[in-house]
């Protein structure tokens, strides 16, 4: 990567807004050197793994997304782009499905060690679930893989796609490139398999006490062949867990980067962390900023202060009309808002042996169901877009699909027969019979999980509260700022969070509601769903796509698994010392262009005159 000089020497804090054509070819750019962005986020960095269950959240794919290249990434449309300089992917056969991965010849991690097929057969035996045997257990406080005798990688994508792929996919002989041979056609297979996360050769040396790259990858490549569980049972416990880390490890190799940028500094206690300019870093989407660091804190009206003050370049917060008020009068500062790819949404546990678990009855999954509806039913959905959302977006509603975005094609048609019409408005009423036909003792315990220092959230736990109260539910405040990696822990009955999509895929849903899941945090298990979605899968016509993600959300609906409130309100906000900035709708965001962020001259003259 090479650096060009535009400034005299001393940091250079830049950002700006342009808005960039949606079929535009990333340009080739020299990284202007001693220039430095600082972004404003909400929730610190944990893993960097994202690609495991614990380290599956928006907060760690923002920075691997600067970090690690891939096949093909999405614009602001959103439309999906490909990335050649990393890699192709090629459909070479329909009947069986048969797809091509190549990795470029120039790709490497910043160690200057090949990215080639032993990194992509990892990622594939993860998130297959290939050799996995038997369940693991969580650390409730961490949401960690407690250690456990069987063979496991926990994959958040496990239970998608890949899982049709039951034949180890063969190497060529180039070393760069695997093939897959799907068991049945897969409706997304081109956004089915992730490009590797973290580098194989990292993750047999750790595991394997083997010092040579190359002869570790051997070991990995050749134990995935043979099947050899002694081998890989290790390697997935390496891959499971040695990625987490919330400040900075002593050992480089676990932050490897085989994209624009590679960690510097980690910082939990002063709650930042900085990327600098991957000199080994050989692809296209070459940034022009040298140095990028997120600084964090989920208060979202501290962001717009830290913003005004110079202190933060970009942001991109949990918008309230507080915040949008306050931008407002902010000089030299643009600011831009629109819908999030994000829905908000409840989520309830069924099997932590609490309030809405079977087994709190005796067994009785009836009963169990009723109380799920009676607390659903009481919660005021309503009153939360009119109090805190409409005031951003005064043409707000209620979000009432689990699979579609309002507004996309069969969104209404799906609405109209889920069921979720039973919570459009609250029914304490019906709530309280529901629990008298149940024979539960009121008031019952649920605890709610949720961001603790996030001031939307915090507001809406309150209303919650109060309206779930007169049914006859005590709602207890599980607030937490680590919720994220607390999900799945059982340490909570009720759950309030966001669900950011990353892709289009038809089928991206399958792990949060399929009985096994990456993202089933709540235990739920429907035999029914599990096959809707192995139907859904298979099928590659619209109107039949559409039909089937109905029959899931009428399982889901009348179930009781949770429900959906709204669809994200977003704000970008950012100074005008540089352009190329540009809310992306799915993940990662704001960060979606970094390659296109550019300081501007001024900026640059204001930083030598200063």
């Amino acid at each position: 990567m090479r650096i060009r000089r535009i400034g005299a020497a001393g940091a250079l804090v830049a950002t700006g807004a342009l808005v960039l054509s949606a079929c535009a070819t990333p340009t080739q750019s020299a990284i202007e050197e001693d220039t430095r962005l600082t972004v404003g986020w909400n929730q610190p960095f944990f893993s960097y793994n994202e690609s495991t269950s614990n380290g599956n959240a928006t907060a760690n794919a923002v920075i691997k997304y600067l970090t690690v290249g891939s096949f093909q990434y999405y614009n602001n449309e959103p439309a999906l782009v490909k990335d050649e300089s990393y890699g192709t992917i090629e459909k070479l056969s329909d009947d069986p499905l048969t797809v091509k991965y190549t990795i470029a010849e120039d790709t490497q991690w910043s160690d200057e060690v090949p990215v080639d097929a032993a990194d992509l057969l990892l990622q594939w035996v993860a998130d297959s679930g290939k050799y996995n045997e038997g369940e693991v257990t969580y650390d409730e406080e961490t949401g960690a893989i407690i250690e456990h005798e069987n063979l496991y990688f926990d994959a958040a994508a496990l239970g998608g796609g890949l899982s049709n792929v039951t034949e180890v996919p063969e190497i060529d002989d180039d070393g760069k490139s695997i093939t897959l041979v799907y068991d049945a056609p897969f409706v997304d297979w081109e956004v089915a398999l992730a490009a590797p996360t973290v580098p194989a050769h990292v993750v047999a040396q750790q595991a394997l006490d083997i010092e040579d790259a190359e002869e570790a990858k051997d070991a990995l490549i050749t134990a995935i062949q043979e099947g050899d569980t002694e081998t890989l049972k290790p390697i997935a416990d390496v891959w499971n867990s040695a990625f987490d880390f919330t400040d900075l490890p002593d050992d480089p190799s676990l932050y490897l980067a085989s994209g624009p940028y590679v960690i510097s500094e980690l910082s939990a206690d002063d709650a930042y962390i900085t990327l600098t300019a991957n000199e080994n870093y050989q692809g296209d989407l070459e940034p022009k900023v040298e140095t990028i660091t997120v600084r964090y804190n989920e208060d979202p009206m501290a962001q717009v202060q830290a913003l005004q003050n110079g202190e933060l370049d970009i942001i991109n917060p949990q918008a309230t009309a507080d915040v949008i008020t306050a931008l407002e009068g902010v000089e030299g500062v643009t600011v831009q808002t629109g819908s999030e790819g994000t829905y908000e949404h409840i989520d309830l546990t069924f099997n932590n042996g609490g309030p809405f678990d079977p087994a709190t009855y005796g067994g009785d999954a009836e009963k169990a169901r009723m109380v799920r509806q009676a607390f659903l039913m009481a919660i005021p959905r309503q009153e939360v877009i009119d109090k805190i959302i409409q005031p951003l977006n005064p043409d707000a509603e209620i979000r009432n699909s689990q699979t579609r975005v309002p507004g996309s094609p069969g969104y209404d048609d799906i609405v109209a027969s889920n069921g979720s019409d039973v919570y459009d408005e609250v029914d304490i009423e019906g709530a309280k019979a529901l629990l008298a036909e149940a024979g539960v003792t009121t008031p019952i315990d649920v605890t709610l999980l949720y961001g603790k220092s996030n001031a939307r959230r915090a507001a809406e736990y309150q209303l919650f509260a109060e309206s779930v109260g007169d049914a006859g539910f005590n709602l207890i405040d599980g607030g937490d700022d680590n919720w994220g990696s607390l999900l799945g822990s059982g340490t909570y009955d009720a759950a309030l969070f966001g669900w950011q999509s990353t892709s289009l895929g038809i089928s991206e849903s399958a792990a949060n509601f399929r009985s096994d899941g990456g993202n089933n945090y709540s235990g739920y298990a429907n035999e029914k769903v599990d096959e809707l979605y192995d139907e859904l899968e298979t099928t590659f016509e619209e109107e039949d796509q559409l039909r089937i993600l109905g029959e899931i959300e009428a399982e889901l609906w009348a179930d009781g698994f949770g429900v959906t409130i709204f669809q994200f309100p977003g704000v970008v906000a950012n100074r005008d010392t540089v352009s190329g900035v540009k809310n992306g709708v799915l993940s990662p965001s704001v960060f979606w262009n970094f390659w296109e962020w550019d300081p501007s001259e001024s900026a640059v003259q204001e930083s030598e005159e200063g």
